[in-house]
């Protein structure tokens, strides 16, 4: 019987000596693959990242959130040392965001056509020959702004390349 309890006994320490250096053997095989993830996110890409914001209504905070949006993102992949394009397209109502005589972002549109190479803004050209029309007058548009024949076309085109769509 006394063999039986020093055997249930060093048995039972085995046991316990194992209970506490699985943990420790189970975090120093994560390490490794923790550190490989992060020092693949700090490598830079060589694809850049790609987004497309779509701009389709004459509401100014609209138009903002859209810029809050493309200098955000432009940003934060600077900050990565990782390439970015960012394309504002606009059509619809959502071309006054690039008209000269009544984009209430113009201020801002210029700013960061300056600082920011990275996000460009395309206006509808279908949009802006209807507003010509309508309005009896030449559309005159931002010179930070460049003309797409179709604004939805540029924006579909974008993501069957695999840019990333934003509505905001």
């Amino acid at each position: 019987m006394i063999g039986y309890k020093k055997t249930a006994r060093a048995a039972l320490a085995g046991v316990a000596a194992l209970l506490i250096a699985m943990p420790l053997s189970v975090a120093q095989d994560r390490k490794p693959a923790a550190t490989a993830q992060a020092s693949k996110r700090t490598v830079p890409e060589t694809k850049p990242h790609r987004l497309v914001l779509q701009v389709n209504s004459n509401e100014p905070a609209t138009m903002n959130l859209a810029l809050n949006n493309a200098t955000n993102v432009a940003q934060y992949y600077k900050d990565l040392g990782e390439p970015v394009e960012i394309e504002v397209v606009t059509f619809g109502p959502g071309l006054h965001m690039l008209r000269d005589d009544t984009s209430p972002v113009k201020a801002r549109i210029k700013a960061i056509a300056a600082s920011t190479p990275t996000i460009s803004f395309k206006a509808c050209g279908n949009t802006q020959e209807n507003m010509s029309k309508a309005e009896n007058k030449e559309i005159s548009l931002m010179p930070e702004a460049s003309v797409v024949k179709s604004g939805v076309v540029r924006v579909m085109e974008l993501q069957e390349r695999g840019w990333t769509y934003v509505r905001p």
